[in-house]
């Protein structure tokens, strides 16, 4: 690692990798510190038994307009372009379409309500989403598992007005070779430090000292990509304080969204490509992607407390509830066909502390704080920080992008 340079990125994540790309892309003198020993952060591909498994993210939101999607194809990845699990017919023999139709046109409706709650909010008022729940209504347990799925967090800990500012065009695309994958193939002649914890920032003087595990580096500018959580812990030190951008980053905390992978034998039963929720009258309750991409194999995902919960039980837990809860669907004759592969744990990883962002409820504005830059010498980026695509890898990218370019000493050539 040099010891000097013009501009230090911190965290090679998919914001860190695009504020570097683009910066070499102006010759600027950069260096990306990562403190894994891979790039990617938590965009993440396993392949375990020649199969490709996204850990972490693995979708490309919105993708008409998702600016991954195009590079993705230009490095040579294949796109699948087929509809998502979540929006197909489900299966009949475990969801009843009569029922099917019920929870469909009651999950509308909420979701009018919500929209219409964000659109009336006046400045400083926000809600909890559970507040637009029906009283009554069968399907709320069901529509709070859904927001720890795609929250990492039930719906009490939801800002409304955070929630309502995201801009989902329905339109979601994977990388059949793994996203994680794509986005570690990014970093591809980048200048990274592997394995290089930061641990200190301090601005007191004219140059910026990056203090890391393995020596200080100095520079005229930085710009952060690290997890809200990591960065509320106090985990890199800032000397003077930014008490602002992380007060901001404590109230945009990393919910929970854990995955499970299990083998399937005689997977030709299932449908492929389509959804399960186990049990439609919990919150606590499992999600699966029955035979993704055709493979004899299910995808399941746990979110908010219940993932918790079962990462504190140890790294079995997952699995072996998985199999308890798809038993239950379809069988007990399915316990001695479902084999564990591989589960991811976010929330336990040092590095993370958790899947995405959101904002809890009274502080959807805490996302252009954290984007704010500090004194033009200091600057953030990551999922949280984008105002329409938090919790998504293109709002990494998009804010990795937005950071380098403020940063820039010609900033004004490529605004």
């Amino acid at each position: 690692m040099p010891d000097h340079c013009d501009i230090v990125v911190v965290g090679a994540g998919a914001a860190g990798i695009a504020a570097a790309r683009l910066l070499m892309a102006y010759c600027v003198d950069v260096r990306l510190l990562e403190a894994r020993g891979r790039p990617g952060g938590r965009a993440y591909t396993r392949i375990e038994g020649g199969f490709p498994l996204d850990m972490g993210c693995g979708w490309l939101h919105s993708a008409e307009v998702n600016v991954l999607k195009p590079l993705a194809r230009a490095a040579g990845f294949a796109i699948d372009e087929s509809d998502p699990p979540w929006q197909r017919v489900p299966d009949p023999r475990y969801f009843a379409p009569e029922k099917h139709a019920q929870f469909r046109a009651a999950h509308d409706a909420f979701d009018e309500r919500l929209a219409a709650a964000g659109e009336s909010l006046v400045t400083g008022q926000d809600h909890p989403a559970s507040a637009l729940l029906e009283d009554g209504c069968i399907w709320n347990p069901m529509f709070s598992a859904i927001s720890t799925y795609v929250n990492g967090v039930e719906l009490d800990g939801l800002s409304v007005r955070d929630v309502t500012r995201y801009r989902d065009s329905e339109v979601n695309h994977r990388v059949a070779e793994g996203l994680g994958r794509f986005i570690a193939a990014m970093a591809s002649g980048l200048p990274v430090t592997y394995d290089c914890p930061v641990h200190g920032i301090d601005h007191a003087g004219a140059r910026i000292t990056v203090r890391t595990a393995r020596g200080d580096i100095t520079c005229a500018r930085v710009i952060v990509t690290v997890p809200t959580n990591v960065l509320a812990s106090g985990a890199i030190r800032f000397t003077p304080g930014l008490p602002e951008h992380l007060d901001a980053a404590a109230h945009l905390p990393l919910g929970v969204a854990n995955k499970v992978f299990l083998s399937a034998s005689g997977a030709d039963d299932l449908l492929p490509g389509t959804f399960l929720i186990a049990d439609r009258m919990k919150t606590a309750t499992g999600s699966y992607h029955l035979r993704p991409f055709g493979w004899p194999m299910v995808e399941g995902y746990f979110g908010g407390a219940y993932a918790r919960e079962l990462e504190r039980a140890g790294p079995e837990a997952f699995a072996e509830q998985a199999i308890a809860e798809l038993c239950a669907v379809f069988g007990s004759d399915w316990r001695r066909r479902l084999t564990p592969v591989v589960s991811s744990a976010w929330a336990g990883d040092p590095l993370s502390l958790g899947s995405y962002s959101h904002a809890l409820p009274g502080h959807a504005d805490k996302r252009a704080v954290l984007a704010a830059a500090h004194e033009n010498r200091i600057f953030f980026a990551g999922e949280a920080t984008a105002p329409h695509f938090f919790s998504t890898v293109h709002g990494a990218w998009e804010s990795g992008e937005r950071a380098a370019r403020e940063a820039m000493p010609m900033r004004d050539m490529v605004a």
